[in-house]
């Protein structure tokens, strides 16, 4: 099928804003969209620019807007956002994060916040035997937030950070739980300032357009309210 390629360009040294270039590719409806940005970078245009690594949706390099909603393009399917011969997908940078070139952003702010929340196990007590033993319950309370890439897709669909840039974000926050509920970690006095800050947990609305942006099936909405219990939990027993 034949498909018309819309895709945001930006060169910071030549535009002074962001327009659009289309391109027109022939590829097979079962091909990924990567795929296609392929043939433009090889055969059409090599000055595009845009992230790829592993190309099999576990590096997250190659996160970004497609057709309006986040993805990776490695893990989008050429017939599941153009329906038929001659159909436009329009291909955007991850919102909220400074475009360095075309789909390249400057993830620094994303990280930022992300090492604010310390995503390592926290825990100085001597371990027995050689390993903290942890059953197969404990480990399924917090299993699936293992599974984040580090994308960005549900950072860039979040409504509230198009209000409040300096939010700490769902990525971030989803990764706070998965050491808060990791029954061997000891880090929750600090997590707690970075958490329950004006910025920290409390902006969420609960859209849930993170955990519907998810490429690994992570529950973010979810963990982020169980990170608002565990902070009101910790608020009240300070207060008792």
């Amino acid at each position: 099928m034949k498909i018309n390629l819309k895709i945001q360009r930006f060169n910071p040294e030549t535009d002074a804003e962001p327009r659009f270039q289309e391109y027109s590719v022939e590829i097979d409806p079962n091909a990924r969209l990567l795929d296609a940005l392929m043939q433009v970078k090889r055969f059409q245009d090599g000055s595009l620019g845009f992230r790829k690594s592993c190309a099999h949706g576990v590096c997250g390099s190659d996160a970004m807007r497609i057709n309006g909603k986040d993805g990776l393009a490695c893990k989008t399917l050429v017939k599941d956002v153009a329906a038929g011969d001659g159909d436009t997908i329009t291909v955007e940078p991850l919102r909220y994060l400074p475009v360095q070139r075309d789909l390249i952003v400057d993830q620094s702010d994303f990280f930022r916040k992300y090492r604010l929340i310390k995503p390592y196990l926290i825990n100085d007590d001597p371990v027995a035997a050689g390993e903290r033993i942890q059953s197969q319950e404990e480990r399924m309370a917090f299993d699936d937030t293992t599974n984040c890439i580090l994308c960005a897709s549900c950072y860039s669909a979040c409504p509230v950070l198009g209000e409040n840039t300096a939010f700490l974000g769902p990525a971030a926050i989803s990764q706070a739980y998965r050491f808060l509920a990791d029954t061997r970690d000891q880090g929750f006095a600090e997590r707690q300032p970075a958490l329950d800050d004006p910025d920290g947990v409390w902006p969420c609305q609960n859209h849930f357009k993170c955990t519907q942006a998810c490429p690994r099936a992570i529950l973010i909405t979810k963990r982020i309210n169980q990170v608002k219990r565990m902070l009101d939990k910790a608020r009240k027993t300070g207060e008792d």
